[in-house]
């Protein structure tokens, strides 16, 4: 339908894809009917979406303007590679289905997805096109051009979108990506004849074959997945290519059950080896040492910042910072956080002046890989940490996507006093204490009131009473501030992940699981590697007892966050329940692995004790998982999480009146999260004693 020029844009001095309708395309088409279409899909912002740079008309000619993605299409790898890597195929089509779900809810349907419409950067996805088909569809011209040139692609057609007998929705490009799906596992399509017509008359005739008949080791779950997208009714396939991306990392890791002799593959590809960082605490060397808060903050702010790059494996805040003032070498420190960089630094704070020194050390030679120092005007922050994480990323040779460079480049607030508000409010947030949340409430206050447009300090205050709500203080207050205020920070951070994480943790609280799950899916496709998302998702999944999903989505955040114990704990109740008991033991395996590593850097973390007792009963360590529980009840003994877990682990360990004993104590220090107490399976054996009956009905 066009011919496509690589351009310079010298306007802003850019390399861009320049599209040229072909001439008698563009005159049956006529510029109002075209541009209107365009104009729709230029709407679309999503990090697996190519956006719409430009669109018009020239001396007849029609035309739009797209960024120059350095990589190649799903075709070219095809052409060269046949057929894909499982996990490399999967993770493809599920970017695919997750830009589709993002433009589907603004009421675009594709229409034309095929491997030349599917641009690769290090094997992440990107969709080319939104809108094009539509455009040449809305000239009247009965699916043909007058040119003779088919609206959508013969080979990836749906069978309603080739008969013509009804508008395409969502389900149709959901058939797309299944027979893209298809042909990255196998290295052919599903249905092939000799011409257009023959190969989409097979689709109404003809049944998909098994993906598992050309190649064996694809897993039962996820041969039956692209069946289900496959199948000839939109009634019968995924409704909506969420569900179709969900059903992906779901047919990816659950081979134990699905009798596939293969093993457990990862949803998305593995983080590359060699490029990992830990971020330091770093040094306050101000005169004044209440000045810690802000030399932390700067180092977490630099955290957060490189998390979002995809090709990069950080080191979480809570094991990094577990170092702060201890004296241990770079080289001890990088192989306890299994990482093969350290960045280590020093914040000079004095008035309005700033001295920020930063250096990044390779771990095995010892080597500094880049050093530099910062002597600028404390306005100059946003600035420093921005140079900071440039480079970083220039040391170790990432390639960042257009998405991951505006994330590092993004400054947090207009207001440095805001800022510093901000940061005052992260350190105490972290503490995971009634009174920490409390002041760190007061802090994010005080930073959205000094700049009004502050969208994380919105955010941060809505999280402080999400959690005060869930743990310690389940008022009707807390409740309406946090969904107020997640509200504020939606609105004036639209593409700002944490935003939309926090707005997904309110509604959950308030019931809203649709509109929840739809904020927590857009803060995952803007962030993938935000760790909240994924761990609260599967939350709010446990709460509608979508026992399935939110083992998938508890196993993600273990992913993006190789750190994490909290996740594998939470899925073993959970893949027991589903009868997956095998899973079950190697998920609780690997967490019990996970937070010894924690509680050596953290002794004083009562979550992971009250966390690993639990998992320590059920490797049969029965003895040093009471020790555990006790260590957990002496660091905090009246607060409610604390009494709550610890209820869980005397359910499992047999001793249900201690349990309903530490359950009825939870619930008078605050917590009031009844429909978790509902659905959470270490409670199944009380549900029909008589106390935890009344208790629930006193909640």
């Amino acid at each position: 339908m066009a011919t496509v020029f690589l351009a310079l844009d010298r306007k802003h001095d850019r390399r861009v894809a320049l599209k040229v309708l072909h001439p008698e395309l563009a005159a049956s088409l006529g510029p109002e009917r075209f541009l209107r279409e365009i104009r729709t899909a230029a709407r679309l912002s999503h990090p697996h979406i190519i956006p719409l740079h430009d669109s018009g008309q020239a001396d007849g000619l029609l035309y739009y303007v797209m960024p120059f993605i350095d990589g190649e299409s799903l075709r070219d790898r095809l052409s060269r590679e046949g057929r894909l890597a499982i996990g490399t195929a999967v993770a493809i089509a599920r970017d695919v289905a997750l830009a589709l779900d993002h433009a589907h809810r603004q009421g675009i349907v594709h229409r034309d997805i095929k491997p030349e419409n599917v641009m690769l950067q290090e094997d992440e996805a990107l969709v080319a096109d939104f809108g094009i088909a539509k455009a040449v569809e809305s000239a009247g011209s009965d699916h043909l051009t007058a040119t003779g040139v088919a609206v959508g692609t013969p080979a990836y057609m749906s069978p309603e979108q080739a008969a013509g007998e009804r508008e395409p929705d969502g389900r149709s490009d959901v058939y797309s990506v299944g027979i893209l799906l298809f042909e990255m596992l196998c290295g052919r399509a599903p249905f092939a004849g000799p011409s257009a017509q023959a190969t989409i008359m097979k689709r109404f005739i003809e049944d998909a074959p098994p993906t598992r008949a050309d190649r064996a080791e694809v897993p039962a779950e996820l041969d039956r997945a692209v069946a289900k997208a496959l199948a000839r009714e939109p009634d019968e396939r995924y409704q909506t290519a969420a569900q179709f991306a969900a059903a992906l990392a779901t047919s990816a890791n659950s081979t134990a059950s699905s009798g596939s002799t293969t093993a457990a593959l990862p949803a998305t590809p593995a983080e590359p080896e060699g490029k990992s960082i830990a971020v330091l605490p770093f040094v306050n060397m101000s005169t004044d040492p209440e000045n810690e808060y802000f030399s932390d903050g700067i180092a977490e702010e630099i955290i957060n910042a490189l998390s979002a790059i995809r090709a990069l494996r950080v080191a979480a805040r809570t094991s990094s910072f577990a170092f702060k003032g201890r004296s241990e070498d770079i080289g001890g420190i990088g192989r306890q956080l299994r990482v093969t960089t350290v960045l280590e630094g020093s914040v000079r704070k004095s008035g309005q002046m700033l001295r920020v020194t930063a250096q990044l050390v390779d771990v095995a030679g010892g080597y500094q890989l880049w050093s530099s120092r910062y002597d600028r005007k404390l306005e100059d922050v946003f600035a420093i940490q921005d140079e900071i994480a440039t480079n970083i990323v220039e040391a170790l040779q990432v390639v960042l996507s257009p998405q991951e460079k505006r994330a590092i480049e993004q400054a947090p607030a207009a207001d440095v006093q805001a800022y510093d508000y901000y940061l005052r409010g992260r350190q105490f947030l972290h503490q995971f204490r009634r009174a920490g949340l409390q002041f760190a409430r007061r802090m994010f206050e005080r930073a959205f009131e000094a700049d009004p447009g502050y969208a994380r300090a919105y955010a941060g205050a809505a999280d402080c009473c999400s959690l005060l709500y869930m743990y310690w203080d389940a008022s009707r207050a807390n409740l309406e501030q946090a969904e107020r205020w997640s509200l504020q920070a939606l609105e004036r951070g639209p593409n700002l992940a944490d935003a939309h994480a926090s707005r997904g943790l309110a509604l959950t609280l308030t019931g809203n699981y649709e509109d929840a799950e739809h904020e927590f899916r857009q803060a995952i496709a803007l962030n993938p590697k935000l760790f909240e998302a994924h761990y609260l998702y599967a939350r709010a999944l446990v709460q509608q007892g979508r026992v399935e999903e939110a083992v998938e989505s508890y196993r993600e955040a273990a992913r993006v966050r190789p750190e994490d114990f909290q996740s594998g704990f939470l899925m073993d109740g959970l893949l027991r329940k589903l009868g997956r008991d095998a899973e079950a033991d190697a998920a609780v395996r690997e967490a019990v692995e996970r937070v010894r590593r924690h509680v050596d850097l953290n002794p004083d973390d009562a979550r992971a004790f009250y966390l690993g007792a639990g998992g320590l009963v059920r490797l049969g360590l029965r003895d040093e998982a009471q020790e555990w529980a006790r260590r957990a009840l002496a660091i905090d003994p009246a607060d409610p999480s604390v009494l709550y877990n610890l209820a869980c682990f005397e359910a499992v360990c047999g001793a249900h009146e201690r349990a309903i004993d530490l359950l009825e104590q939870a619930v008078q220090h605050g917590f009031g999260n009844r429909e978790w107490v509902e659905n959470d399976p270490d409670f199944d054996i009380l549900r029909d004693s008589p106390r935890y009956q009344a208790l629930m009905q006193r909640m």
